[in-house]
């Protein structure tokens, strides 16, 4: 299983919007927050790894 590291661009209500740093021209993937951790903030780095998400400090 692949590892993805994401960055949050924008919080809206129940869902985070994350963007990948090295391919910024990609579209955003838009996650329920439920699936994220619960502190994460706008600007936060997140990795993907074994379907969960981390904050990377």
């Amino acid at each position: 299983m692949e590892t993805k590291t994401y960055v949050v661009k924008r919080i809206d209500g129940d869902y985070a919007y994350l963007i990948i740093p090295e391919q910024p021209e990609l579209e955003e993937k838009c996650v329920a927050r439920a699936l994220l951790p619960e502190d994460i903030t706008e600007g936060c780095t997140l990795l993907y790894e074994m379907l969960q998400y981390k904050i990377v400090e």
